[in-house]
């Protein structure tokens, strides 16, 4: 009884919990390059040089990458750096306790996140797309970065580099159901420093690197959808013989 109980307190939270992880800083459509070998390519390299060494992808190994035209030399070559072989699991060297001690949390596994952080806001991919790119200077945070997306965030900007450091700018304005008060209103970023990218390059590399991760949450959605094509011809087809010779049959006894 008290596991219906709790079952059930889940499951009415869940609308809640839904809202709360997509937050109301709207989201932007992330590109759609699911076949496109290679964005996920790039996107791969990006992963395994930018979020590997913090996060995991323990549902991933590396050799399943020949899924998206790599092969284990290319592998073996351009993605493993600590010795790992290429039939190994997609896991960070970094202790847990250490990123626990640095980022107050341990940092998520990957694995699946595209499709963990879809939402009635946008799909998991739109979020990720969103939140690599608003990025921001924040003096008052503890890694010295905020985010619009997921504000008081943990984790630093890992691409900076590529992006540059910007500082977001803020206006007040009369708040819209009680014009007594004043609310702060997003105006966009203002760049402090440049990147190593343009803007258009680093919205184009972030598009990859989650075109990978919404691949790496499921490598074989292609060859689902190819299937699933064929396996609805074969049922409409199954039911047009079906219906045929069901007339037929009838046409007799009538």
């Amino acid at each position: 009884m008290k596991l219906l109980k709790k079952l059930i307190a889940v499951l009415a939270l869940a609308p809640a919990m839904a809202m709360a992880n997509s937050g109301s800083f709207p989201l932007d459509h992330a590109p759609d390059r699911a076949t496109d070998m290679a964005a996920l390519q790039n996107g791969a390299k990006l992963f395994v040089n930018y979020c590997l060494n913090c996060h995991s992808a323990s549902a991933m190994r590396y050799n399943r990458l020949k899924d998206i035209g790599l092969t284990d030399d290319q592998i073996r070559t351009n993605l493993l750096f600590t010795g790992e072989k290429v039939g190994d699991l997609m896991k960070t060297t970094m202790a847990a306790k250490d990123a626990k001690a640095w980022f107050g949390a341990v940092p998520p596994d990957l694995s699946v996140i595209a499709r963990a952080k879809a939402s009635e806001a946008g799909s998991g991919a739109d979020w990720i797309y969103t939140y690599l790119r608003t990025y921001y200077k924040d003096e008052s945070r503890p890694t010295g970065w905020n985010n619009m997306v997921f504000p008081n965030v943990g984790m630093p900007h890992a691409l900076w580099e590529l992006q540059g450091v910007r500082k977001v700018k803020m206006s007040e304005v009369k708040d819209a159901h009680d014009e007594s008060k004043t609310v702060h209103q997003f105006d966009g970023f203002e760049k402090i420093t440049a990147g190593t990218m343009t803007p258009l390059e680093y919205d184009n590399a972030v598009g990859d690197l989650v075109a990978y991760l919404q691949w790496m949450g499921e490598p074989s959605q292609s060859t689902r959808k190819r299937l699933g094509v064929w396996v609805l011809l074969f049922l409409a087809t199954l039911a047009t013989l079906a219906w045929r010779l069901n007339a037929s049959y009838w046409k007799e006894v009538k």
